[in-house]
C-alpha cells in the first residue's frame, strides 16, 4: 500500500469497466482473450448453470471440437468430441433474440431440452437457428480471437479454452 492509499491493479480496472461483472465471462483461449456478456434476461437457468460450471473450473482446458468456417465455433465437451457434457440437461429457454455474429448459444441434440455444457459462438448471422437454440450471451470483446480459432470437424490440434472466469471472481 502506498502513502496515498491502496493501489488499483490493472485487472481491477478492467473488471470495473464491465457493466455487470457478475454476468461477464473472461475467456482466455489459445488464440487470445474473449469477453462474453451473459444475458440472464434471456436465459436465466442457462446463465446460472454456466456460471456454476465456470466457477467449478469445468471449461478450463476444454477444446473447440467443432469449428465450421462461416458458421460457428463449438466447445464445452469434456471428451473433446462433442459427445459429452456435465451430466445436467437444461430446459430450453427460447426467445426472439437473433443469432448474429458474436452470439453465444447452447448446443443441443434433437431434443430441445438436451442442452448441457456445450455452447457455440457464431462467426456470422445464423437466422435458421433463431427460436430453436437458447441464446445466453454475446461476445463484447475479442471477436478477432474467435475468428482465429482453427476450423475443422473434428479439428486437428484444436484451440482450447485456457481458462474461463466470471469477471466478478477475477
Amino acid at each position: 500500500m502506498s502513502a496515498s492509499g491502496p493501489q488499483t491493479t490493472e485487472l481491477e480496472i478492467q473488471v470495473a469497466e464491465y457493466k455487470d461483472s457478475e454476468h461477464t465471462l473472461l475467456m482466455e483461449t489459445t488464440q487470445g482473450p474473449i469477453v462474453i456478456e451473459m444475458r440472464p434476461d434471456l436465459a436465466p437457468a442457462h446463465v446460472a448453470r454456466i456460471k456454476e460450471l465456470v466457477r467449478e473450473g469445468f471449461y478450463d482446458g476444454i477444446v473447440f471440437h467443432r469449428v465450421i468456417d462461416g458458421f460457428m465455433a463449438q466447445t464445452g465437451c469434456p471428451q473433446g468430441t462433442g459427445t459429452g457434457g456435465s451430466g445436467k440437461k437444461l430446459k430450453a429457454e427460447f426467445t426472439k433474440e437473433k443469432h448474429k455474429r458474436g452470439t453465444c448459444s447452447m448446443a443441443r441434440a434433437m431434443d430441445p431440452n438436451s442442452g448441457d455444457s456445450q455452447f457455440f459462438i457464431c462467426f456470422t448471422d445464423a437466422p435458421w437457428l433463431d427460436n430453436q437454440y437458447t441464446v445466453w450471451g454475446e461476445v463484447t470483446s475479442g471477436m478477432e480471437n474467435v475468428d482465429k480459432i482453427k476450423r475443422g470437424e473434428p479439428v486437428k490440434n484444436p484451440d482450447k479454452i485456457v481458462s474461463l472466469k466470471v469477471a466478478a471472481d477475477a
